[in-house]
């Protein structure tokens, strides 16, 4: 099954909320469970309505984007054009993960402007950068550049009325002369600019903890991924309350964390099939965690 890393290389992709006794609550009308859509990226391109039905059909209300390009733009269709799909089915794009890759790189801001447009046309809160090549994390020096340019394209995200946030796999908590990259993000970023999407499954498997991130950086993670381990294989995904991950400790601090939105992801290993598995995880979520 193709992974995020491959998928985004391959194709050169590269509110508030309270806490509740004794789970975690939202302030929000209803009860809001995101999904990122990179989970069902076998389907979407195909039929991109037929799918997002499915989606809101399984209890969805917000989504996170992935694979937009400047040439084919959402699976072939303009971002006004997914705005409508996604109103007709009472689903919102508060997030969407862009590639910045030539703009982290060498500061081209072709790609980051296309980005910028895209999810303000889609009404999107956060812009998030999903992913660093690693040719370009090899060292401290290299994650301080990554951080001076996270700083200047979350400026110019403010000025459009988007927030800027960084999603996290598990390299970034790989040492660097004592050192995680993951420290130097956190440190070298702006903590009123640049915000955090924490993806629960790869601090896990790192061999970290959300809860000291949270303790430790309060208010900076925004976002969640809440993606679950599989209890044979932890280099594999489950649905959400099938596998090893427990994610009650966490909704609990989700004040501290500063989280307002969260996705569910999963990015192989489904049960039976994607839309199956997505309506499992949501189940789980509506009746254990929130």
């Amino acid at each position: 099954m193709i992974t995020r890393r491959n998928f985004i290389i391959n194709t050169s992709l590269a509110a508030t909320a309270v806490l509740a006794s004794p789970s975690f609550a939202f302030t929000m009308k209803k009860k809001e469970i995101g999904l990122q859509l990179y989970t069902l990226r076998e389907e979407l391109p195909k039929d991109v309505k037929g799918v997002l039905e499915k989606v809101a059909k399984a209890g969805f209300t917000t989504v996170e984007t992935y694979g937009y390009s400047i040439k084919d733009q959402f699976w072939g269709l303009t971002p006004k054009e997914l705005k409508k799909i996604l109103d007709d089915n009472g689903l919102k794009a508060v997030s969407g993960h862009y590639n910045l890759g030539s703009y982290l790189y060498d500061g081209n801001t072709t790609e980051l402007i296309a980005a910028i447009e895209a999810a303000k046309v889609l009404k999107s809160e956060f812009l998030t950068v999903p992913w660093v090549d690693e040719p370009f994390r090899k060292n401290i020096d290299d994650y301080k550049k990554i951080a001076f340019r996270i700083n200047e394209a979350a400026k110019l995200c403010k000025e459009a009325g988007l927030k800027l946030a960084y999603h996290n796999h598990d390299f970034e908590f790989q040492k660097h002369d004592g050192v995680t990259g993951y420290e130097i993000l956190l440190k070298e970023t702006d903590k009123d600019l640049v915000y955090f999407e924490l993806d629960l499954y790869w601090v896990v498997y790192s061999g970290n903890d959300p809860l000291r991130l949270f303790a430790e950086n309060p208010g900076r993670f925004k976002m969640w991924h809440v993606k679950d381990a599989d209890k044979t294989n932890q280099k594999l995904n489950t649905e959400v309350g099938s596998g090893t991950i427990d994610f009650k400790p966490f909704f609990k601090e989700a004040k501290q964390s500063g989280m307002v939105h969260f996705f569910v992801e999963q990015e192989n290993n489904y049960a039976s099939n994607s839309i199956e598995s997505i309506k499992t995880s949501c189940d789980f979520i509506a009746k254990n965690l929130i």
